[in-house]
């Protein structure tokens, strides 16, 4: 083929002819010829969890090579968390058999805390082993940064082994700064994509991390950031963390890369954080557009708009006829749930002069500690509503408390995607509908759920709790009438309601969140009782 060359690392364009042969790049020929199409080395996401988007690997693909997308660095605890090895290899497997490259890690952090719990545990022995494999390309990202910090064996241990066999290891430490970030990126961490202070991300770049810009269907960290991309571009990658199917749909990394050019960035310099970048660091199996080297590129116009998607020489996508070449896989259900149907006295919460509510922000992970009196719970006007965390893999009482940021005016929103260890969660402003939410997720063992009080709307997520094996776009689609249905009919006021309500019970995320078992203080990492006095 012949194409205008982006030649990123040389900081050069030019037209060339391109020879593939099976699969490798065998030539490329400079020629003397004007072109308005050009080539180079396709996208990748730094560090996503598949499951966030609601669909399996092969169908999450599908979405992905039309942005352009050729490959992920994928952290699978997730479904870790719910199914333990046979979760992890469920999806490198998945994956294999796509077409797309995906890159698995072996998560050190199942369950993230001990203060959860969760559907499974990975030792470090397990971890060894998981390194140990051809398939696993670094270790995920280490949670729990107060382990580190503290000389927890358990997390060292798995560190160690990591080191031992050189594999990379990958950062989550929200706000850390000063001798707490210097021990922990001293215990070997690498990265960290939970920067979301533009001082906090300055500090870990001059301390040797390399930060990952994220920007997810509910953390977005692009406005504070970006400034750093000029300076720290060599030690800079994009991310997304997680992204939602209807999010997925209509972008992925090229929104960031076309982003960050239009803020007067040095293209080149993006296109390395966006295609060179993560390739380096995690020695992934993704060619760079160079002779020898894999056939992983993609064709666009001069305003980076994605024509054609190219994977071991394979044209995966085609905008002229607007379809995916990658392949159709036949998969059985998995998952492990064990909870029954509840009661309206299953969340019942004691009566409190000063309540401890969990204040969530939109388009951040971090909460507040929000302390209030309120004359009644809930309270609507207020907008302090009932949240509760279902244990899934116990039928225990569920953990109940308060939570405000939702801004529903009646209904209630249910999901069995809650991160890390995915028990039922649910946040609603009568005990009625918070009933019936949790319990149509829990009657299907998974899914996310709305309702009015009168009409309920419902996406089953067969595989684990956490994602669907249909097509992507009809899960998007079916997410996408859900997600208006919550801001319409419930007057939710956030950007994205389920990824929010999903990250309320991740405890290793200040300021404070709910788990199965209570209440908890992320700054203290230690329970708190809902009320103050």
């Amino acid at each position: 083929m012949k194409a205008n060359l982006i030649d990123i690392e040389n900081r050069e364009i030019y037209p060339v002819k391109i020879d593939i042969e099976n699969g490798i790049i065998k030539n490329i020929t400079k020629i003397d010829e004007k072109l308005d199409n050009y080539i180079l080395p396709g996208f990748i996401d730094s560090h996503i969890h598949i499951e966030s988007s609601m669909l399996i690997p092969s169908q999450f693909a599908k979405l992905a090579v039309k942005h352009g997308t050729v490959a992920t660095v994928s952290d699978p605890h997730e479904i870790a968390n719910v199914l333990g090895i046979e979760g992890v290899e469920f999806m490198i497997e998945n994956g294999k058999k796509s077409g797309f490259k995906f890159h698995f890690g072996a998560s050190p952090c199942v369950p993230a805390t001990p203060f959860e719990t969760s559907g499974a545990i990975l030792t470090p022995e397990d971890i060894k082993n998981l390194l140990k494999r051809d398939d696993i390309y670094y270790l995920s990202e280490v949670m729990n940064f107060p382990g580190v910090i503290n000389d927890d064996p358990d997390m060292l241990e798995k560190i160690k082994y990591a080191k031992e066999l050189n594999k990379p290891i990958d950062g989550h430490a929200p706000g850390l700064m000063g001798e707490g970030l210097t021990k922990y990126i001293s215990a070997g961490i690498q990265t960290d994509h939970e920067c979301f202070m533009y001082e906090e991300a300055k500090e870990k770049l001059e301390k040797g991390m390399k930060v990952l810009l994220r920007e997810g269907s509910a953390a977005k960290n692009y406005e504070a950031l970006h400034p750093l991309i000029d300076e720290y571009y060599e030690d800079m990658m994009f991310c997304s963390d997680d992204r939602h199917p209807n999010d997925l749909v209509k972008e992925h990394i090229n929104a960031l890369v076309k982003r960050a050019i239009k803020d007067n960035h040095d293209k080149f310099k993006v296109l390395q954080m966006a295609c060179i970048n993560p390739v380096k660091h995690y020695n992934l199996d993704v060619g760079l557009l160079k002779i020898g080297d894999k056939a992983d590129f993609i064709e666009v116009d001069e305003d980076f708009n994605v024509l054609k998607t190219f994977i071991n020489g394979k044209c995966v996508f085609d905008v002229s006829v607007s379809d995916v070449y990658l392949n159709d896989i036949e998969v059985e259900n998995i998952n492990n749930f064990k909870a029954n149907l509840k009661t309206k006295d299953d969340f019942s919460i004691n009566e409190c002069e000063e309540y401890h509510i969990i204040e969530a922000l939109d388009h951040e992970l971090i909460t507040k500690d929000n302390i209030k009196h309120l004359d009644k719970v809930p309270d609507i006007d207020n907008d302090a509503l009932i949240i509760s965390v279902i244990n899934r893999y116990e039928d225990v009482k569920p953990a109940t408390a308060l939570v405000k940021g939702f801004g529903l005016k009646k209904g209630a929103i249910a999901s069995s995607v809650a991160h890390d260890s995915h028990n039922v969660i649910v946040v609603g402003c009568d005990m009625d509908s918070i009933l019936s939410a949790a319990n149509k997720v829990i009657e299907n063992k998974g899914g996310i759920c709305a309702t009015d009080g009168d009409e309920v709307k419902f996406l089953e997520l067969e595989i684990a709790g956490l994602m669907s094996k249909k097509d992507g776009n009809l899960v998007a689609k079916k997410y996408e009438e859900i997600d208006s249905f919550v801001k319409n009919r419930l007057a939710s006021t956030l950007d994205a309601p389920f990824m929010t309500l999903s990250f309320m019970a991740l405890l290793v995320i200040p300021e404070i969140k709910l788990s199965d078992k209570g209440l908890f203080d992320g700054n203290t990492f230690s329970f708190i009782k809902e009320c103050v006095k």
